[in-house]
């Protein structure tokens, strides 16, 4: 057998696993995954939103500019630089997201992996694409040639 035909050593289960821990694993790996999703979300909100708020003080200007003093002062007063939940700008719920939630599902994630498969990585996948891959067909190769 060659190697494209067999997954990388990474990917492989090691003896003694049994098919339950691979799919716990397995669904703890997607549970990550739309948590990694979810956190570009939440950057994506944390750009939009100081985006927006330097638009809004670009409009208080041009309002100004007009002659539109009174809204301009408004928009500025009530509005630029206002936290968008109580106390907090979007960097700081990033932060609070990374070092509360985030950082310990990655550690916990990690934690499960080295004490289940040696700290292997998408083992359940790789066994999946063994079972649904054409072998020895081209396009088909367990690993890439290298």
């Amino acid at each position: 057998m060659s190697t494209q035909d067999a997954p990388a050593p990474r990917h492989q289960r090691p003896d003694g696993v049994s098919d339950e821990t691979v799919e716990a694993l397995g669904k703890l790996s997607e549970a990550l995954e739309a948590v990694e999703e979810a956190r570009g979300a939440l950057y994506a909100f944390h750009r939009l939103s100081g985006h927006a708020d330097l638009q809004v003080g670009e409009a208080a200007d041009q309002l100004r500019e007009a002659g539109h003093g009174g809204l301009a002062d408004r928009l500025e007063t009530e509005l630029v630089g206002r936290n968008v939940i109580d106390g907090r700008w979007t960097f700081q719920i990033v932060e609070d997201y990374d070092e509360h939630y985030y950082a310990t599902f990655k550690d916990l994630e990690r934690s499960a992996r080295d004490e289940l498969i040696e700290g292997k990585t998408h083992v359940f996948e790789a066994e999946m694409k063994e079972d649904r891959r054409t072998h020895g067909r081209r396009h088909h190769e367990a690993t890439p040639e290298g």
